[in-house]
C-alpha cells in the first residue's frame, strides 16, 4: 500500500472516531477507474435491527439510483438517490408503517489490495444511507422519522471463471429518529451488535454490465441487489 493509500485511510478511521462506533450495502470491490463511472438501480432491504434497550425493532425497503466515479484508480466516490420506507415496531405497541418517500446516501471506497496474478481484491469502504418516509397519524399521534444508516466494511474477493464471490466483515450503527407530535428522540440500533458479516456476489451478464447481490448478518438481517453498467 502506497504512502497515499496509508494517509487517506487514517483520516478515514479519524472520521469514523468522531461518529462514534458505526447496514447500508457494501456494493462490492469492483471499482471504477480514474475518470469512469458505474450506474446501477439497486433494492437495499433492511429485513430486521433491533434498537437498543427495549425500543423495538426496525425494518426498511429502499429503492435507488446508484452513481460511482473513480477519483483514482483506487478511490471512488459513491452516491445514490431514490425512495424508502420505514416500518417501527415498539416493544410494547403496534408496528408504525412509514410510506416510501425521499431517501439517498453517499460513501467512499479506498483499493488497499489489487493482485492480478491472483485476481484477488480487497476494499475498505464507507456508506451512509438516509430514509425520509411520510409522516403518519396514529390515533391522533402525528409520527415522523428520519433513518439514519452508517456503515464501515472491510471486503476480500476472488474472480473465479464467471462471477466474483465476496466476504468480509463491517461494523455498523443506524440511528432511528422520530417525532412524537413535536417531540424528537433519538433510538440507536442495539451497541451490543455493531460487527457483523458480509457476503456477496458479482455475476457479469452483458458487456460492462453485472449483477450485484449482497446479504449481511449478526448485527442485523438485510441483503441488496443491484443491475450496474459500466462508463
Amino acid at each position: 500500500m502506497n504512502v497515499k493509500k496509508i494517509s487517506a485511510l487514517t483520516v478515514v478511521c479519524l472520521v469514523f472516531c468522531y461518529f462514534k462506533v458505526f447496514s447500508a450495502p457494501c456494493y462490492g470491490t469492483k471499482m471504477p477507474q480514474k475518470k469512469h463511472i458505474f450506474i446501477g438501480f439497486q433494492t437495499h432491504a433492511i429485513i430486521k435491527r433491533k434498537l437498543e434497550k427495549n425500543y423495538g425493532r426496525l425494518r426498511s425497503v429502499q429503492h435507488f439510483f446508484l452513481l460511482s466515479y473513480g477519483l483514482r484508480d483506487w478511490f471512488s466516490i459513491d452516491l445514490k438517490i431514490g425512495a424508502g420506507c420505514v416500518k417501527e415496531h415498539p416493544a410494547d405497541a403496534t408496528e408504525i408503517d412509514y410510506p416510501s418517500s425521499f431517501a439517498g446516501g453517499y460513501g467512499f471506497r479506498i483499493k488497499l489490495l489489487d493482485n492480478k496474478k491472483n485476481k484477488i481484491r480487497s476494499v475498505f469502504g464507507f456508506q451512509h444511507i438516509s430514509v425520509h418516509p411520510y409522516t403518519v397519524h396514529v390515533n391522533e399521534v402525528k409520527h415522523k422519522t428520519v433513518l439514519d444508516d452508517w456503515q464501515t466494511s472491510l471486503l476480500i474477493s476472488k474472480d473465479i471463471k464467471y462471477f466474483t464471490p465476496y466476504i468480509g466483515v463491517k461494523f455498523s450503527r443506524v440511528d432511528y429518529i422520530h417525532w412524537r407530535n413535536e417531540k424528537r428522540k433519538r433510538d440507536m440500533s442495539d451497541l451490543t451488535k455493531t460487527t457483523g458479516l458480509v457476503a456477496g456476489l458479482d455475476i457479469p451478464f452483458f458487456m460492462g454490465s453485472w449483477i450485484n447481490m449482497e446479504a449481511q448478518f449478526l448485527d442485523g438481517k438485510a441483503g441488496s441487489f443491484a443491475v450496474m453498467h459500466s462508463f
